[in-house]
């Protein structure tokens, strides 16, 4: 029975490998041989008994003889023959599953086999049709599947693999080499990260298909290995560019073209997985919708070479399905793995390269050392980047074939760059993204070699040309990937300012950008390169001494150049700087380019006065050309864009604040385009008025008062008549100008725009009666207590002082002061005008002589004075009558009734009682809680008062309790972090009054040892107030949580009065932080909880919970803002806070931002300010400061009005109080 066995086994074989491949015999033969096969799973009757007592010998013979159905032939390849292979493949790959006695030898075999099938499929130069297709995709995915089982089960052995590498090298000409490659280390690589960094590192996400191909009881020591053989099986990508070396040598001038055509596609497809594995060890990778795998920052799809037959998918889309064959020509395969492997993907449509930059997510902090990346993946990516650089195959025309070698030629020795480029560059532009990501996720404290650097270099060189043989991919990726290259220390990286400087230039200055239109977002690329120039612009003057040597070809935007200093390329700067601003489109790149203005010419500006440049008068040209440029697009280009308006108001708000020498007709041109500005959105139609043109109109006005506050001497005839008409319109909705005839406002119709406009407009009189000098304070915010020489504000005091309602918004307090002894003493009357824009103080006296012959004057505003004595003078009480007594003992007649009383001709209700609003009430100061609630009202703020903390965190700081010890003592922190401290603000005693202004000298005697702790609420806190707005910045320490519960640090509600920094005016809810970061990679992983307990009082407690991450939402409203001192002096800005809104990109610092140390605090008061005007616009409970005082003062008159007739309130007037 053996003996036959054998003999019919051997005509199998005979037939098998000389029969048509047509002939049902062979169909019948595979179904035999994979029937058999299947000895080494489980037992079966159809298995003859030799087989079964000895499957590992037979297997292995079968596999032998199965790799003649995969022999080329000459015929044509029909379905019938896929179904035949597909069968086989099935067949081996269930055995490689399931089997569970497969012996070191039948899986030596059958990894053989399986690479000899791949070889004699996939070595040939091109496999055309679309049976042949499939046939290699299959191929490939069964060899990866069982190899990678192998390593699970039995590892395969060292000349296996080099076999592998050597075969896998020939193969590489074929798309589904490298996609299947792809899909298999990208899967690994997953793993990997998962194993080395623990599970704290950003998860690699790929599809569910392409986990299932790493076997789950693979250990970590066949994981690691497995990846980095995985990874070399490739070979270097590059070699793909020479045909010789990427596989077979073609046999025809057609499939050399073919063969050319395919290999562009098919090297972007290896550096794109390249470039993924790079990303998921930066920790960089997102997911795509649905299960595509991780998806790199910038990718390009497809290079611009012609299409072909034989297009493929990318690897993430790569699903294999079954052939459509029909029932009446095959039979189904015994038996079918995992449907995930046997999808086709759909033809990949022939498109333009594109490069799409999604919003890019930080690295992580647990990512490996750069140069660790570098020895694994440097070699592929620089020579993929400079791979036009010494062209080995010179041209694409084929002269001569042979058997054996491929002769070419080039017409004189050169290469056509355009050509090879165009074709190569997809790939080329995918290196050199890959590698500007390494580079700009280089750790604060990690160096990179130089030889590292060095290479990086010339590949930026390489790729920023401009020049008409340029490549536009490349140069896209290179600036979409390198937005925050000048900012991460990289030694020497300065010296690349004009090469990136004429990129930039060559895209923000062209408004079509034709050439990148077809493979690029034009928004991202624009956004990028204005990054990039937001890092650039403070070089210049940051290192004005410093030679540029590294110029391109000589030349500089077409004008000679030589190598100069850095000081020199400033105005090149600011000409595309502006230009940037002409031609951007872009809502959220514009706002950018607006913050870099006011950055700009505040730092100029400093720079002149502090005498630190030859060039003078800089910033106020700066200033002039930046504000026409703004007031003109204000009006004109950005007038229907809510959010550029915003942005742009802000700025002309800071830039008003500049102290800059400008003629005042150039203000006062700012001020009218401003009021134009209002005239415009006022009158839009109804139907197109909304929240956010209110919220844009409240914003002009305001920035209409910071101009008001910061140049009063503006207010001259026209421009005061001016801001008058506008204010005219907000109030009332029109301008009595442009009406036929002039009305009163008595006489007209209050028709404004929105309660919120009207409340911006009444600010804005406010403020233009306080600069204008009609109603200043003088003397300072005196209180009744001050006036009369007590101790604190009582029911005592306020029986002194008459108190009346004007309008029904005033409250005016009145202390009447007789003549005194001396002769030259005349009587005064001081009042107390409590109002909605604060507590004002005057003083009238009587005088019975001219001005001119006065030989004494007495000082307006009293001094203060101690308590009067009580016992002083001689009082008698002397009761007023208007008739004599007995007058009301006299009987009365008809002729007395004649006349009717006083009380019957007008009603008896007190004015303050009428239905009628009053122009003068009485209040009744001796209603119990009077003097409180005066009390109250003075502690309203007449200003928005805001507040913001700020924190140190070192170098791998993760609890609250080491970030809050650092400010503790100067030892601990660097000089300029006290520095930034006092450039922010004015240190203020709590209780006392706030001053503008910055003293350095009271910042040092108060900071004293410590490194900034003393700010921390309980005693002192840093101060910055003018005439609109009051900052608090608080520094919190460790201490103050413990030392405000003793007694020592308690204070009396009457102490703190004027310490208001904790009401925040929207909400307990909305945090703004300040955060000193000495690593920036420490930014990412601050999800640390500072329980940080603020308590200025026993009473007052503040508990700020910073629980950040930048990658989800915050539960509450936090916004942050980093500051990353970096080696060349400069400041590294990173802010983070709500993205929802419209209105969420807050100038002028941003994302990316780079200042220099003499405008930092200047710009962080800024950016404070406008993040929480801006909050104030979107909510709907804060209202101004005037308002509140304006309610509060409306619910005093309500509770403390006079109820007495109208004849005893004019007689109360006679009367002593």
């Amino acid at each position: 029975i053996y003996s036959k066995f054998h003999s019919i086994y051997s005509k199998i074989h005979s037939i098998y490998s000389k029969i048509n491949l047509l002939n049902d015999t062979v169909k019948l033969c595979v179904d035999v041989y994979t029937d058999w096969v299947m000895a080494l799973v489980s037992p079966r009757d159809s298995i003859p008994p030799p087989i079964s007592r000895e499957p590992n010998l037979y297997v292995q013979k079968i596999l032998r003889h199965l790799y003649s159905l995969f022999i080329p032939r000459s015929e044509q390849v029909s379905s019938v023959y896929l179904s035949l292979c597909q069968q086989v493949l099935c067949a081996v790959q269930l055995l490689a599953r399931e089997s569970t006695v497969m012996s070191r030898d039948t899986w030596e075999t059958l990894l053989h086999f399986l690479l000899r099938i791949n070889h004699a499929i996939l070595a040939q130069p091109t496999t055309t049709g679309s049976v042949w297709e499939q046939l290699s995709e299959l191929a490939m995915v069964v060899l990866f599947d069982v190899w990678l089982l192998s390593c699970s089960r039995c590892f395969p052995s060292r000349s296996l693999w080099l076999m592998a590498r050597q075969m896998l090298s020939s193969w590489r000409h074929q798309p589904p080499v490298v996609e299947q490659w792809s899909r298999v280390i990208t899967a690994l690589t997953s793993r990997l990260l998962l194993l080395t960094f623990g599970p704290s590192f950003p998860h690699f996400k790929v599809p569910d298909e392409d986990a299932v191909l790493i076997p789950a009881n693979m250990d970590n020591q066949q994981v690691s290995h497995t990846w980095f053989r995985f990874l070399h099986l490739l070979s270097n990508p590059v070699d793909l560019r020479r045909l010789f070396v990427a596989g077979s040598i073609p046999s025809s001038q057609e499939e050399a073209l073919r063969a050319d055509r395919q290999l562009p596609n098919i090297f972007f497809r290896a550096m794109r997985g390249v470039s993924m594995v790079v990303d998921a060890f930066l920790g960089l990778s997102r997911p795509r919708s649905g299960s595509a795998p991780p998806t790199p920052v910038n990718i390009l799809s497809v290079p611009s070479a012609p299409p072909t037959t034989t297009t493929s998918s990318p690897p993430h889309n790569r699903r294999i399905k079954p052939a459509n064959v029909s029932k009446a020509t095959s039979k189904p395969p015994v038996t079918t793995p995992s449907p995930h492997h046997w999808k086709f993907p759909p033809p990949h449509p022939s498109s333009p390269p594109s490069l799409c930059s999604s919003s890019r997510s930080p690295p992580s902090p647990l990512r490996c050392n750069m140069d660790s990346l570098l020895h694994l993946f440097g070699c592929w990516l620089f020579d993929a980047a400079l791979i036009n650089r010494n062209p080995v195959h010179p041209t694409v025309q084929v002269q001569v074939f042979h058997p054996t070698v491929l002769f070419v030629s080039s017409p004189a020795g050169h290469c056509d760059v355009t050509v090879m480029s165009d074709r190569w560059s997809a790939g080329r532009a995918e290196a050199c993204g890959t590698l500007c990501r390494i580079f700009t996720c280089k750790k604060t404290a990690e160096d990179i070699l130089p030889v590292y650097l060095s290479r990086f270099y010339l590949v930026l060189l390489q790729g920023l040309q401009v020049s008409e043989e340029a490549c536009p991919p490349v140069l896209a990726s290179i600036l979409l990937n390198s937005t925050c290259l000048f900012c991460c220390d990289l030694r020497g990286v300065n010296l690349l300012l004009p090469s990136f400087l004429s990129a930039v230039e060559n895209v923000l200055l062209d408004r079509e950008l034709l050439r990148f239109k077809n493979f690029v977002s034009l928004v991202d690329l624009r956004r990028a390169s204005i990054l990039i120039l937001l890092s650039l612009l403070p070089l210049p003057q940051q290192f004005p001494s410093v030679q540029s040597e590294v110029l391109l070809d000589g030349r500089f935007n077409g004008d000679d150049v030589t190598a100069d200093s850095f000081l020199y390329l400033k105005p090149h700067l600011l000409s595309v700087l502006i230009g940037a601003l002409h031609t951007e489109t872009d809502a959220s790149n514009t706002q950018i380019i607006l913050g870099a203005m006011l950055n700009l010419v505040q730092d100029s500006t400093l720079l002149e006065a502090a005498g630190q440049t030859q060039q003078s008068d800089t910033a106020a040209i700066l200033w002039v050309q930046f504000v026409r440029l703004l007031t003109q697009r204000l009006t004109a280009q950005w007038k229907n864009d809510s959010a550029v308006c915003l942005s742009a108001l802000e700025v002309l708000g800071g830039l008003a604040k500049v102290q800059v020498s400008v003629e005042d007709s150039e203000r006062r041109r700012a001020l009218s385009s401003v009021c134009s500005y209002i005239v415009f959105q006022c009158s839009r139609p109804p139907p197109l008025h909304s929240r956010d043109l209110h919220s844009i109109i409240v914003a002009a006005f305001y920035c209409l008062n910071v101009w008001l506050t910061q140049h009063p001497a503006m207010l001259h005839q026209q421009c005061l008549l001016e801001v008058l008409e506008i204010v005219e319109l907000g109030i009332s909705g029109s301008k009595s100008r442009q009406e036929q005839e002039v009305r009163c406002k008595e006489e007209k119709e209050l028709n404004p725009a929105s309660l919120r406009v009207k409340e911006a407009a009444e600010a804005t009189l406010s403020c233009v009666m306080q600069v204008s000098v009609a109603f200043p304070f003088l003397g300072g915010p005196l209180d009744e207590s001050d006036l009369i020489g007590c101790s604190t504000l009582s029911d005592n005091s306020g029986k002194k002082f008459r108190y009346f309602v004007v309008d029904s918004s005033v409250i005016l307090a009145m202390l009447e002061d007789p003549q005194g002894p001396e002769p030259a003493s005349c009587p005064s009357l001081t009042m107390l005008i409590r109002g909605p824009s604060g507590r004002h103080t005057w003083t009238l006296q009587l005088h019975l002589q001219p001005r001119e012959g006065r030989t004494h004057t007495q000082t307006l505003i009293p001094e203060h004075r101690g308590k009067p004595q009580e016992d002083s003078g001689i009082q008698c009480g002397v009761k007023h009558q208007l008739f004599p007594e007995h007058m009301d003992r006299v009987p009365s007649v008809k002729a007395d009734l004649s006349i009717p009383a006083l009380h019957e001709t007008f009603p008896k209700e007190d004015p303050g009682t009428s239905g009628v609003p009053a122009q003068l009430v009485s209040l009744d100061s001796t209603l119990p809680g009077f003097s409180e609630n005066l009390r109250r009202l003075d502690q309203l703020p007449s200003r928005n008062c805001d507040s913001a903390f700020i924190f140190y965190m070192k170098a791998g700081q993760r609890t609250a309790a080491e970030i809050l010890k650092n400010v503790e003592s100067s030892c601990n922190i660097p000089s300029h972090f006290l520095d930034f401290l006092s450039s922010l603000g004015q240190p203020v005693e709590v209780g006392q009054q706030q001053v503008c202004g910055v003293s350095t000298n009271k910042f040092s005697a108060v900071l004293g040892d410590s490194g900034g702790g003393v700010f921390n609420g309980e005693r002192f806190v840093l101060m910055y107030a003018d005439d609109l707005t009051e900052i608090t910045f608080i520094v919190p320490s460790s201490s103050s949580s413990s030392s405000s519960s003793s007694s020592n640090h308690i204070r009396t509600g009457e102490d703190m009065k004027s310490f208001r920094f904790a009401l925040s005016s929207v909400g307990s809810e909305s945090k703004l932080l300040i955060v000193w970061v000495e690593h920036f990679e420490d930014i990412v992983c601050l999800s640390v909880c500072l329980s940080v307990c603020l308590s200025v009082s026993h009473s007052v407690c503040l508990s700020v919970c910073l629980s950040v991450s930048l990658t989800v939402c915050l539960s509450v409203s936090v916004q942050l803002i980093f500051i990353h001192p970096l080696k060349t002096g400069l400041y590294r800005i990173r802010f983070h806070g709500k993205t929802t809104s419209k209105f969420s990109l807050v100038v002028p610092l941003v994302n990316g931002s780079v200042v220099s140390k003499r405008s930092l605090g200047f710009l962080v008061r800024e950016t404070v300010t406008n993040c929480c005007h801006r909050r104030r616009l979107e909510s709907d409970s804060a209202p101004p400061p005037h308002v509140r005082r304006k309610h509060m003062i409306s619910d005093i008159i309500q509770r403390y009005h006079s109820r007495r007739s109208e004849p005893a309130f004019y007689c109360s007037l006679f009367q002593d109080p």
